[in-house]
């Protein structure tokens, strides 16, 4: 008898349990609005916006014709050294025009994992070029996702994103704090010695470790203790950046005024691979005098020019079509159906923040198969660390549409028998 194939296609998926996956993998083939369909020709609903970005929906018809126009044009050129290309440069100072950043600068790369490398890397060499040598520890919180390069696996909040590479840390120097508990923070700090922590990083709303959004007083906590000890704050909003909460940034929200944000997803609403890092002018001037070092930031693809021209038409729709006033409307009918569902017995809490929703389950549900069962039903939801159902559609999403995907997920729960879930490493 021959043994089943185990081996499936060439491409290693992303943050995947192989033996878990094989046989049950689903290939998107195409794309319209809200909606992505598979190679067997079922129409799932997106709502999860692909990895929280997709925000104005796929497949649309200008963002391809502004792709091949700038193909035809000039398809790229870097922007190292004295080099720069067009698209970049009106890229750059369109965001710093939305940025909460006043006369900000902006590095450009080709993604949030490339974002916070970057701007941790900037963390470090701003307090050398300082003079401040032993300021080099970075803090991030407890719970908290930041990527996969070197640095954000390092800075992890997840452990088993940070388990099984020999040390708890690639990069050396990185310490965990309360994700809400701003007194414990302080005692931290404190513990560890101000003069040697060079950042904070904190996402405005963790993602990935399930769906939070800051306890009260914690973020605005967290900026009082970067100003009296003299630590550079950096905003993650890779998630939340461009219009997830209904301002451009989640910073602006919660009045918190970073010294870095960084940036990806929502900038191109993932029609091209675009990230990078709002800098303040504390940070960038020391870098622009006569006598300053390179801070030697850049990829091949940094301020593509193609993935800039995509990113700028992204940002033309979203403010054309008023999108950021229908987030904010769309929160309003989320957080409702979640109140809703919140009462039913086997949900454990809801939450949301923005047009971001969290339906955390009861021990004995598993978010994986009930996830699992909504997509045979047509609606896409992720699970994710905590035994939580994400729900972060495109902004373009309807009432029904979230009503319908809410109301998927207690069929979900009827659907299948309890089960513990297994701790998930899934992805941001």
């Amino acid at each position: 008898m021959t043994a089943p194939d185990r081996t499936g296609p060439a491409l290693w998926s992303a943050q995947a349990h192989m033996p878990s996956v094989l046989g049950r993998q689903l290939t998107i083939t195409r794309g319209e609005g809200n909606y992505v369909f598979t190679s067997d020709g079922q129409r799932l609903f997106d709502g999860t916006a692909g990895l929280w970005h997709a925000n104005i929906g796929h497949g649309r018809a200008e963002m391809a014709e502004v792709a091949a126009e700038q193909m035809r044009t000039l398809e790229t050129y870097h922007v190292f050294g004295r080099y720069l290309n067009d698209r970049a440069v009106e890229l750059a100072e369109r965001v710093r025009d939305l940025s909460p950043v006043d006369d900000a600068k902006v590095i450009l790369n080709s993604g949030g994992s490339d974002s916070i490398d970057v701007a941790l890397k900037l963390a470090r060499r701003y307090w050398q070029l300082r003079g401040r040598h032993d300021k080099t520890v970075v803090l991030s919180r407890d719970l908290s996702y930041h990527g996969l390069h070197a640095f954000g696996t390092s800075v992890a909040g997840l452990d088993f994103n940070r388990e099984g590479y020999g040390t708890d840390a690639l990069v050396p120097e990185t310490a965990r704090i309360d994700t809400a508990d701003i007194e414990r923070v302080r005692q931290r700090v404190a513990e560890i010695g101000p003069d040697r922590i060079a950042a904070i990083i904190a996402e405005p709303i963790q993602g990935t470790g399930g769906v939070i959004p800051p306890a009260p007083g914690y973020l605005e906590g967290l900026q009082r203790i970067a100003d009296e000890h003299d630590i550079l704050f950096i905003a993650d909003e890779v998630i939340t950046g461009f219009g997830r909460t209904g301002t451009w940034f989640a910073s602006e929200r919660y009045g918190i005024r970073p010294d870095i944000i960084t940036m990806a997803k929502g900038i191109s609403s993932g029609y091209s691979a675009v990230g990078g890092i709002i800098v303040a002018p504390e940070v960038w001037e020391p870098f622009y005098t006569d006598d300053a070092p390179i801070y030697r930031h850049g990829t091949t693809y940094s301020g593509h020019a193609t993935s800039a021209a995509l990113a700028l038409k992204n940002l033309e729709i979203i403010e054309r079509e008023g999108l950021l006033d229908r987030v904010r409307s769309l929160e309003t009918v989320l957080a409702d159906e979640l109140a809703g569902i919140a009462a039913d017995p086997r949900v454990a809490a809801t939450r949301v923040a923005g047009f971001l929703g969290g339906i955390e389950l009861g021990p004995a549900h598993s978010a994986e198969r009930i996830t699992d069962a909504m997509v045979d039903e047509g609606w896409i939801a992720r699970p994710l660390r905590g035994n939580v159902v994400q729900i972060s559609p495109p902004f373009t999403t309807t009432d029904a549409e979230v009503r319908g995907i809410v109301a998927a997920v207690r069929a979900g729960l009827d659907a299948t028998s309890g089960a513990t879930a297994p701790e998930l490493a899934v992805a941001r």
